[in-house]
């Protein structure tokens, strides 16, 4: 069993819906600090939470990150972007969201994974998607899916130090990122209290609606019943 009682928490992308709820419901629970970091973070008024400078894609800025926030027991993997586009299309495009979606989010893994060990193991939790397991948003989804691929190893590399890795799934979800989006969407205090009652559960994997559980559920029915815009 997992507590957030006393933690303290960073939250990379915590200017965006889902990182702005990160944080508060962290406070909520009891910890005792928050490292809000973002490209150009906000204020706070809560003085509790610290805002920190912090560039997902920049070697330095994750070093400098590291050395302000080495108090660190709980991180929350958030920062993204979407779009992209096809995955056979504009391959600097691709790249672009890959170094922030995937290298950046694994890069922030990897420097923080020390300060964890350091301070008792700790919490890593990386945001993806149900569209880890569904290609239909190109560059997108391919880099959730390699997101995804990668906490599972970084779970098992990161047991014997004593860090729980966690994977959180959600799809559509009301923030900033998907204004444009006209399907139903989750309401994201629903998704970040799911996602820290799996935390506080010790669960490995949170899939915080209903889509997300039925599509991990049928991963392996067949490509004409998971896409049957495929079949005439």
């Amino acid at each position: 069993m997992t507590t957030l009682e006393g933690s303290v928490v960073l939250v990379t992308g915590a200017n965006g819906g889902l990182g702005r709820e990160f944080v508060d419901q962290a406070l909520a629970r009891g910890a005792s600090k928050v490292y809000a970091t973002a490209r150009t973070p906000q204020e706070w008024s809560d003085p509790r939470v610290i805002p920190l400078a912090l560039d997902v894609t920049s070697d330095e800025s994750i070093a400098a990150a590291v050395a302000a926030a080495s108090d660190t027991t709980v991180l929350i993997n958030n920062a993204g972007i979407g779009g992209g586009g096809p995955i056979s299309g504009d391959q600097a495009a691709i790249r672009h969201i890959f170094e922030t979606n995937f290298f950046g989010a694994l890069s922030v893994a990897a420097a923080f994974a020390p300060v964890l060990k350091a301070n008792g193991g700790g919490v890593l939790m990386n945001v993806h998607s149900l569209l880890s397991w569904l290609g239909v948003a190109g560059a997108y989804s391919a880099t959730k899916a390699a997101l995804w691929s990668a906490t599972n190893s970084l779970r098992l590399e990161l047991a014997p130090q004593g860090t729980l890795v966690i994977g959180l799934h959600l799809g559509y979800t009301d923030t900033p990122m998907t204004t444009d989006v006209t399907a139903p969407k989750n309401d994201a205090a629903d998704v970040v209290r799911d996602a820290y009652d799996g935390l506080e559960a010790g669960d490995y994997e949170v899939l915080a609606d209903e889509g997300s559980a039925y599509t991990k559920a049928n991963l392996a029915k067949s490509i004409a019943e998971q896409y049957p815009q495929l079949v005439g």
